[in-house]
């Protein structure tokens, strides 16, 4: 019991820091919105499913949450490089930002199967 406790107060004190405002008055998760709904009319059918592809092997509780957030770097990167919608190029270099290093080996395995050569992300990548 105590530990399931210590384990949720951990992620709901990581939300806590979300939720404060940064030096600009607006908190990473008003960022995230924000990088959401202005790239809302970029995102095509195909770049939603190769999104949720992507997210496919995030557990269930916390698919929803982890899509928000690579989806805001997504539509972040999309919009300041004044592209007309989110392609496949955008969702890859969102995810390799948004996600920790270790989740990388997944993301080259799944670029492997789909036959997409990732050697033009290699400098994020190694970051």
């Amino acid at each position: 019991m105590l530990g399931l406790m210590t384990v949720g107060g951990f992620f709901m004190f990581r939300k806590f820091l979300k939720v404060l405002p940064k030096a600009d008055g607006k908190s990473k998760l008003d960022w995230q919105n924000h990088w959401v709904e202005t790239s809302r009319p970029l995102w095509t059918d195909e770049s939603k499913s190769f999104l949720d592809e992507l997210v496919q092997p995030v557990p269930g509780p916390f698919r929803d949450i982890a899509k928000h957030s690579i989806a805001a770097e997504i539509g972040k990167i999309a919009v300041e490089s004044g592209a007309r919608e989110v392609t496949r190029d955008h969702c890859i270099k969102g995810y390799i930002v948004a996600t920790p290093r270790r989740d990388y080996k997944f993301l080259m395995n799944f670029l492997h199967k789909k036959g997409i050569d990732y050697s033009p992300y290699q400098h994020l990548i190694n970051k």
